[in-house]
């Protein structure tokens, strides 16, 4: 592996992943994009012009209601892509893109991008199972949020982001969280303070840290090891 591969695909699992083939496809169109957080990466119904493959930061899929209120039913970190569908042609998005966490990712125009789809399956595979990671996580929020509490839900998306991340801090705050949630900010606050009064996590000036995952872990609802069991099946890391 060359060393402008593994510089490219160092964080990206699902580029990481990819064949040299397809790689090279896709490779001399990528640019790095710095994501800023609470930056909107695509409006819900918006043409989807640029495809995103995070590498440390997190985007959020908002589904937007008439009424203007917003909530998260999937993110995608490393281990995926944003806007990969319209690879299989042009598509407009269903869904408000936001960077939920700040960091970076490639970034390729989607025309390019089908451009690499026509030519290689490989690439073709990787929309497939960007897809169906992506709906594993869309079914799964769906029940989560219908049926458990906002403690266990919390619980399970620190989780999640920390595994996305690699790592326990979390650069965020209540206000974003309870957008992500769907509660209220005061609600947020309340159960954040039970998790800290419990030694499960540390909260100060919009960084969140886990301090105890297996106690987290405890505190979550079934969603969090059902997803992880499932993506882990189908994802990049089940490939290699």
């Amino acid at each position: 592996m060359d060393a402008e591969r593994v510089r490219i695909s160092r964080t990206n699992l699902l580029l990481a992943a990819l064949p040299s083939e397809g790689f090279a496809l896709l490779k001399p169109h990528l640019r790095e994009a710095e994501l800023e957080q609470g930056s909107v990466l695509q409006e819900q119904g918006e043409r989807i012009e640029q495809v995103y493959f995070p590498n440390d930061g997190i985007i959020s899929s908002m589904t937007v209601l008439r009424q203007g209120i917003a909530i998260e039913t999937a993110a995608i970190g490393r281990e995926g892509v944003f806007g990969g569908w319209a690879g299989l042609g042009p598509r407009r998005s269903d869904t408000r893109a936001v960077v939920q966490i700040a960091g970076s990712a490639w970034r390729i125009a989607a025309a390019q991008f089908r451009a690499a789809v026509r030519k290689s399956d490989a690439v073709r595979e990787l929309i497939l199972m960007s897809g169906e990671m992506l709906l594993i996580q869309v079914q799964q929020t769906a029940a989560c949020n219908a049926l458990h509490d906002v403690e266990s839900r919390l619980s399970r998306w620190l989780l999640e982001a920390g595994d996305r991340l690699g790592g326990d801090n979390i650069q965020l705050t209540h206000e974003f969280l309870s957008q992500m949630l769907g509660v209220r900010r005061t609600t947020v606050t309340v159960v954040a303070n039970i998790l800290q009064r419990a030694g499960l996590i540390r909260y100060q000036r919009g960084n969140i840290k886990i301090v105890d995952r297996r106690g987290l872990e405890a505190r979550a609802c079934e969603c969090y090891e059902a997803v992880r069991r499932n993506m882990a099946r189908i994802g990049p890391a089940a490939e290699s």
